[in-house]
């Protein structure tokens, strides 16, 4: 049955990412496309590879934090499994490399692949409400074309969708934790239209995922991990202006922001592994906002998709190597979640 699921995820992953790069070349002269690539300073783009890296790097400082209370776990531990992580998402579908990230962190610190997960779940509300200050100070700071005030207008209320889901997560989180037998009472009755079968599974993973949650509350460790949080996503700006400034073109910090919040929104559409056709027409359409020409832009996306793609993958194949973890492994874990 999860074979199954699995299958049909990729193959729906597909269908997806076929339709939007359609909807990306099907105006594009190539050869003009090949012309914006060759004058690329390459120079830029290798700044952008190593900005890349740092923001994975940070990442694993801020999981640091996040597990400290559960265990103090060397970056030496922590980076290769977060290079591993983000390589399997550019390689399996459904964003299965959170659960790859757990399963390898897990096995090479001992420790329970829920507990390690429920950090990852931590790590991405930390994410989310970055990425809302992002959008914000966007909105506020960035004046976009006439002809964009619709997109503009759902931005913010993608912003102010994603506010109240955070909000709501964080409620649940807290109540769960706090309140733990009557918030799984309360989970159990709000199930009681769906199959036993669901109740039942569902229950025992939340009370599981719930007890491997062991924030530190030192106010030095909140502040690493605000602290790194900024930073994660400041250098996940640069790599976008890098990129611009690699095809000669100067544009404001806060255009960045702009098709980075873009990019984000991108990436929760379901599509085939490594978000491809999704990344690239939402960067595409957010360059295209600026008045740079189509055949520019589509390189541009490409090249920013490239630095995010192909390198982690490299990375993530050399830390697998020397860890003396097989592929077969990684993937066995992805299908299991």
């Amino acid at each position: 049955m999860k074979k199954h699921t699995f299958d049909l995820k990729f193959w729906l992953g597909i269908g997806i990412s076929v339709f939007f790069m359609t909807l990306l070349f099907r105006k594009i002269d190539f050869h003009q496309l090949a012309a914006a690539l060759e004058m690329v300073d390459y120079r830029y783009i290798a700044l952008a590879v190593v900005f890349t890296f740092i923001s994975y790097f940070l990442r694993a400082v801020r999981w640091h934090y996040l597990l400290i209370s559960e265990k103090v776990i060397s970056l030496a531990s922590l980076y290769p499994a977060t290079i591993i992580g983000y390589m399997a998402n550019n390689l399996l579908p459904a964003r299965l490399g959170e659960f790859v990230r757990a399963y390898v962190l897990a096995r090479r610190e001992g420790l329970e692949t829920p507990a390690v997960f429920a950090s990852l779940v931590i790590d991405r509300l930390f994410d989310g409400f970055t990425v809302l200050l992002i959008l914000l100070a966007t909105l506020f700071t960035l004046r976009l074309p006439g002809d964009m005030a619709d997109a503009e207008t759902a931005l913010r209320a993608g912003g102010l969708v994603m506010f109240l889901l955070y909000c709501g997560v964080l409620v649940f989180l807290y109540l769960l934790k706090r309140q733990t037998m009557r918030t799984l009472g309360l989970v159990s009755w709000v199930l009681k239209p769906f199959p036993q079968r669901v109740s039942e599974r569902v229950i025992p993973l939340l009370g599981s995922f719930i007890t491997g949650i062991r924030l530190s509350s030192r106010s030095g460790h909140i502040l690493a991990m605000l602290v790194s949080s900024l930073l994660i996503w400041t250098f996940a700006v640069l790599p976008v202006d890098m990129a611009l400034r690699g095809f000669g073109i100067h544009l404001p910090i806060t255009a960045s922001m702009f098709i980075l919040v873009l990019l984000v929104f991108a990436v929760m559409v379901p599509a085939s592994p490594g978000f491809i056709g999704t990344y690239h027409y939402a960067c595409f359409k957010g360059l295209s906002a600026f008045g740079i020409a189509d055949n520019t832009s589509v390189s541009i996306a490409l090249i920013i998709h490239g630095t995010a793609f192909f390198p982690v993958i490299i990375a993530g194949f050399y830390h697998l190597w020397s860890g003396g973890i097989s592929l077969n492994s990684v993937r066995k874990a992805g299908e299991a979640a």
